[in-house]
């Protein structure tokens, strides 16, 4: 957790079932903050709003829907945004709302794997935010069992949404590798060693695969091929050293397992739309606004 984040004391009494709060605005002036509760956030009419969720930096468009889990340091700020009409609808719950036992059920496990994923922050696409806009709506601030049933019910068809992103990189994906000693051990041997070449040969032979067997079982559980996979650790890896040190993007490159430099370049903006120096002094100046707030 960077020392600079602020520590946000919510609303949300410990007697609540959630806190919901709907609002019109012109301007994001919240720092960069992180709490124990979880958090669903709906914005329209927001294009240019920059948002920052763990390690993901990015503009939004006209229509944002993201959840984020207990202690993920999150913000938005108005950027580049023009609209003086910017609505906003948060939606906070407690951490523990739902015990062990209730998610360990069957009908709860999407839940609980949504929560999981929330670890990184989770974009909805537009589609999926207009469409349970009316669910979010329907929630009032009276906090009865009537209530508590459409946060549930509202929590389902998250779970259930086929366009869920992830967007920071700096959390352990559990829910990719759970239930699976083979994942989970891809995962560690590529933490210890991704700073060095690892061959699809190398990594089928730990887990005693035939590579075929292994590009399929990898797809399968991430929804990547083997060299998709390693290339998103590498470049998540490359993100916390860019945000967290003062290294060289060179040093950068070659200690997160790159050898070229331009290729570095290349995929870190194919998969953060920008480059790493770029990204590097636009998340410095993003945290020099907080420090000073």
């Amino acid at each position: 957790m960077n020392e600079n984040i602020n520590r946000e004391i919510t609303q949300l009494k410990s007697d609540d079932v959630f806190l919901i709060i709907d609002r019109v605005k012109q301007k994001f002036d919240f720092p960069i903050h992180f709490h124990p509760e979880y958090e669903l956030n709906f914005i329209l009419n927001g294009k240019g709003v920059r948002r920052v969720v763990g390690t993901s930096m990015e503009e939004i468009d006209d229509i944002e829907l993201v959840l984020v889990g207990p202690n993920l340091e999150h913000g938005w700020e108005t950027h580049k945004c023009k609209s003086e009409n910017i609505y906003e609808i948060t939606i906070q719950f407690h951490e523990d709302l739902f015990n062990p036992r209730v998610l360990s059920l069957k009908n709860f496990a999407p839940i609980k794997d949504l929560f999981h994923k929330s670890k990184h922050g989770i974009l909805f696409d537009g589609n999926t935010a207009m469409k349970l806009l009316p669910r979010i709506k329907g929630l009032t601030s009276t906090n009865g069992v009537t209530d508590f049933i459409k946060l549930v019910k509202l929590l389902e068809e998250l779970a259930d949404s086929k366009s869920q992103r992830l967007l920071s990189q700096n959390v352990v994906r559990d829910s990719e590798y759970e239930n699976s000693d083979r994942i989970r051990k891809v995962q560690e041997f590529i933490k210890q060693n991704h700073s060095r070449k690892i061959t699809l040969k190398e990594i089928s032979t730990l887990v005693n695969m035939s590579q075929s067997s292994f590009n399929r079982f990898i797809k399968k559980r991430t929804g990547k091929t083997f060299i998709e996979y390693m290339n998103d650790k590498r470049i998540g890896q490359a993100t916390e050293l860019l945000i967290e040190t003062d290294m060289s993007v060179g040093e950068i490159a070659y200690k997160s397992g790159f050898n070229n430099i331009a290729n570095f370049n290349r995929l870190f903006k194919k998969l953060k739309n920008t480059s790493p120096s770029k990204f590097k002094s636009e998340f410095k100046s993003v945290k020099r606004f907080v420090k000073s707030s």
